[in-house]
């Protein structure tokens, strides 16, 4: 009996001991200090957008809807002409939809309206990977109405076929620069950088090159300028050592 209350002594020590141990292991991981270090890297490019879009309305008033129509093709033919003439094939330009409204003229002195006609607007969009093509298409539409037609010429919007491209080089260049950052820090504390343990894409910015123009926490993302400037944040996380 003596010896079965030794043996149940000896286990329920061990398992004491034991229980110590992981406790004190516990302890000490609560203790010690999580190294970490946080920084943000950031990359930046300018680079000179390679397609325009540009896009015009011409309208016409009538008495009717079938003289309505006739004048629109009319002025589509003038349109169309002046296209040609600047060099732009038909594969470059998207004419959308004719639309039609009721107009009247409303007496000042009580509610009564007079109908007197119709206007007709058609409006069209011509790409080119020509810039220069389109910025002189644009600058030169006024002739258009020189030949009769009413037209109104929106600013030319320029795009970038290769953002996608960009954008993973970019992001590359800001993790790179994110990671000279964290080892900066670390040498002058004494430390080395140890894993990744977490990284977050900030917002792609696009902007006008050596523009003023504001920067948006939804990103921006201008076209109206030829040359532009790209720019991308990480912020990253790293074990130090």
């Amino acid at each position: 009996m003596e010896k079965k209350n030794v043996i149940v002594s000896l286990i329920i020590g061990c398992a004491f001991v034991i229980g110590l141990s992981v406790f004190g292991y516990n302890v000490s991981k609560l203790k010690r200090p999580d190294k970490r270090i946080a920084v943000t890297g950031m990359a930046e490019r300018n680079f000179k957008s390679d397609l325009a879009v540009w896009t015009a309305t011409y309208e016409v008033r009538a008495a009717d809807i079938q003289q309505g129509y006739k004048l629109m093709e009319e002025s589509k033919k003038v349109v169309n002409e002046f296209l040609n003439a600047q060099k732009i094939t038909s594969q470059m330009v998207e004419y959308g939809a004719i639309q039609l409204e009721r107009e009247y003229n409303k007496d000042n002195y009580c509610d009564n309206k007079t109908f007197v006609g119709y206007l007709l607007k058609q409006s069209f969009t011509v790409t080119s990977k020509d810039i220069d093509q389109i910025d002189k298409l644009s600058r030169d539409v006024s002739q258009v109405i020189k030949d009769g037609v009413e037209i109104s010429s929106q600013t030319p919007n320029y795009f970038y076929t290769k953002l996608n491209e960009l954008k993973v080089e970019m992001l590359k260049e800001a993790s790179s620069d994110a990671k000279k950052r964290a080892d900066v820090i670390a040498e002058g504390s004494g430390s080395h950088v140890g894993k990744l343990q977490k990284a977050d894409q900030g917002v792609f910015q696009i902007v006008g090159l050596n523009s003023n123009e504001d920067y948006s926490w939804g990103g921006s993302f201008n076209t109206s300028s030829k040359e532009k400037t790209a720019s991308v944040t990480i912020k990253a996380t790293y074990s130090l050592k």
